[in-house]
Parts: structure tokens; C-alpha cells; sequence
């Protein structure tokens, strides 16, 4: 259960198997069902996510009823709302499982405790805090100034996996346009070839 985040840890830090097996205590592993929440609008987030198994979304719903999806979290990917967490905010958005997920789970106060046990894993949670605010900087300046085209080309190539896994309209909440423009876009992308 432990492998794909020891891995995952280790693309990034020195780490030893002493101090592996030290910090992996501080995770919980846990199941979620498909359509289960990990987190609800209205709730602070105290809690953080590695995906071992399986994909989660996070999304806020407007006051038209409409989702809108923020992001997908694969298999070995984080997922939280970091507002909430590093704030203590309530939370805007719901993270739920979009299909069968193992995830382990890492608490706010579990997470510090594990920081003053593994002092190295200070430097692994800035490098996932630099390269969140990267992606995320790179998604607000696309869904600015990129065509849903381009848009759609960089989803294929951040998520492959999910193109087949998921509905379409949940990739074109993703992507903020409508489930009809993906399709348009998607064959006049095959017909270019």
C-alpha cells in the first residue's frame, strides 16, 4: 500500500528506509466507493490525500446547480482543498471519488507531527507547494487566454488515462465549456488526423 508514495517521495528527497518507515505511520490508508466524498462544500479541509488507486475530482457547484471542476487527482497524485487546510477556511469545494480510489490519508495535525519526526519532509511538501502553485498559475493564464482547443490538448496530455475513464461532460466541466464544443473539438481533432 505504501510503495507507490515511497516512490513517489523518493523522485523528489533523500530519503532512508528508517525514515520511510518512520513517516508512513503518519498516513492512514482508506477505501472510497465511487460518488463518495472526501470532502464537502462547508467543511474545513483538515486533511490531506495521496492517490494510491483510482481518481478523485474537486469541484465547486454554483448557484445554478452547475459543477465546476477545478481539478483530477490520478493514481499518484495529491489531492485537498489547500485553502481550507493551510487557512482553516471553510471549504468552497467537494472532493469526491470519481470511481473506486485508494487513498492514504494524511491529517493536518498527523502532518505535523511527522515534520518534527522527518524534518526532510519540510522540503518535500514546498516542492509540491511550488510545483501546485505553477500548475495552477498555468491553468488560470490557459483558461484566459487558450482556445478550449488548447485546453483540451493539455488535458490529453496532463490526464491520457482519463479520456477513456470518465464522461465526457465531466471533462468539459474541467475544461469550461460545454459537453457539444467537446465533441466538436474532439472530431475535428480526429479528422486532422
Amino acid at each position: 500500500m505504501f510503495d507507490l508514495l515511497h516512490s513517489h517521495i523518493k523522485k523528489r528527497i533523500q530519503i532512508t528506509e528508517k525514515e520511510f518507515a518512520l513517516l508512513s505511520k503518519y498516513f492512514s490508508p482508506k477505501k472510497l466507493r465511487k460518488k463518495q466524498f472526501f470532502l464537502q462544500e462547508g467543511d474545513v479541509c483538515k486533511h490531506l490525500a495521496f492517490v494510491n488507486e483510482g481518481c478523485l475530482r474537486e469541484y465547486s457547484v454554483d448557484h445554478k446547480g452547475e459543477e465546476h471542476i477545478i481539478q483530477f487527482a490520478i493514481k499518484d497524485w495529491w489531492i485537498s482543498d489547500l485553502n481550507s487546510y493551510l487557512s482553516g477556511a471553510v471549504s468552497t469545494h467537494n472532493i469526491d471519488a470519481m470511481q473506486e480510489s485508494e487513498i492514504l490519508v494524511l491529517e493536518k495535525e498527523a502532518r505535523d507531527k511527522m515534520l518534527e519526526a522527518v524534518p526532510k519532509m519540510e522540503r518535500f511538501f514546498r516542492l509540491l507547494l511550488e510545483a501546485n502553485h505553477v500548475a495552477t498559475h498555468r491553468r488560470i493564464n490557459e483558461s484566459l487566454s487558450a482556445s478550449a482547443e488548447e485546453r483540451y490538448l493539455r488535458f490529453l496530455k496532463t490526464y491520457p488515462a482519463l479520456v477513456e475513464q470518465i464522461p465526457q461532460g465531466q471533462i468539459a466541466s474541467y475544461l469550461g465549456i460545454t459537453p457539444q464544443s467537446l465533441s466538436r473539438i474532439r472530431k475535428e481533432l480526429s479528422q486532422k488526423g
